[in-house]
């Protein structure tokens, strides 16, 4: 008997889900499904990958998250900075020796996420 496999789903709560909804597809270069009851969906646009649920809650943010994503990308500045053009905060980097660098960023709801360049 196989076991199948596990399907990732990243599930983030947000007190305005269409608009962190926008942000997060633009963000991933995702589209955005119709919702279901107070979940935005939201899939790769091109290729596979996990699916996003942009859960709507009552409660905003509080404290660090146990979690949080990391996005490679090639241009790291350029990727900032247009980030942050679409609502998103820069809040600290670091690096690991010389090769591999990081930016600390905040979506427009305070959720953090870091943005890396190998």
């Amino acid at each position: 008997m196989t076991t199948p496999s596990v399907e990732i789903v990243i599930v983030l709560d947000s007190i305005d889900p269409d608009a962190l909804a926008h942000f997060w597809c633009e963000a991933l270069r995702y589209r955005r499904l119709d919702g279901v009851e107070q979940y935005a969906v939201l899939v790769p646009a091109e290729g596979a990958g996990p699916m996003m649920l942009i859960q709507g809650v009552s409660e905003p943010k509080q404290g660090k998250n146990r979690m949080h994503l990391d996005l490679h990308v090639p241009d790291l500045a350029g990727e900032v900075e247009r980030l942050v053009a679409l609502g998103a905060q820069r809040v600290g980097d670091g690096a690991i020796g010389e090769s591999i660098r990081w930016v600390r960023m905040l979506d427009p709801e305070g959720n953090e996420f870091d943005l890396g360049s190998v």
